[in-house]
């Protein structure tokens, strides 16, 4: 049976793996583990930085995904920004991701506070793009643009 809940201080190695797992599948990128474990640690010392959602099977974290948050004046309320998806090889295809993201809605409703949903998918990501239009997401008409302040540095 799989287990969702936020994460837990004793999540974080496991939270740090999925991360620098998923930066190598999906980008083909090389995290600094130093980094993203200090990174992990500050979401997890602060829930203002975001929460972390835990997929367990028998007590054992195989996937998560990291809820941030982002104002919106114009509605008074929040939006979630879902990031940091990531869910073993071995239990993907078994709903997992669904069991994350309907934790994620049914939060989001109970906290009333919550306007939508958003994350971001890189263009070529054609098996997570199916994915989130099948939990009922849909393209936004916004598109994305950054500047990127890390100048081509190792992550």
């Amino acid at each position: 049976m799989t287990i969702i809940r936020f994460a837990q201080q004793d999540d974080i190695p496991s939270i740090v793996k999925f991360n620098t797992t998923m930066a190598m599948e999906t980008e083909d990128i090389t995290l600094n583990i130093s980094t993203v474990r200090s990174g992990v640690e500050a979401v997890l010392k602060d829930n203002k930085r975001g929460n972390y959602i835990i997929a367990e099977h028998e007590e054992v974290p195989i996937g998560q995904l990291l809820i941030t948050k982002e104002w919106s004046d114009w509605r008074n309320k929040y939006f979630w920004w879902i990031q940091s998806v990531y869910v073993q090889p071995e239990f993907r295809k078994q709903n997992i991701y669904r069991k994350l993201y309907q934790k994620v809605v049914d939060s989001a409703i109970e906290s009333k506070n919550v306007c939508g949903i958003r994350l971001y998918v890189d263009r070529q990501n054609v098996v997570a793009r199916k994915v989130y239009h099948k939990m009922g997401m849909e393209k936004s008409n916004y598109l994305l643009f950054e500047k990127d302040l890390m100048h081509g540095k190792t992550i």
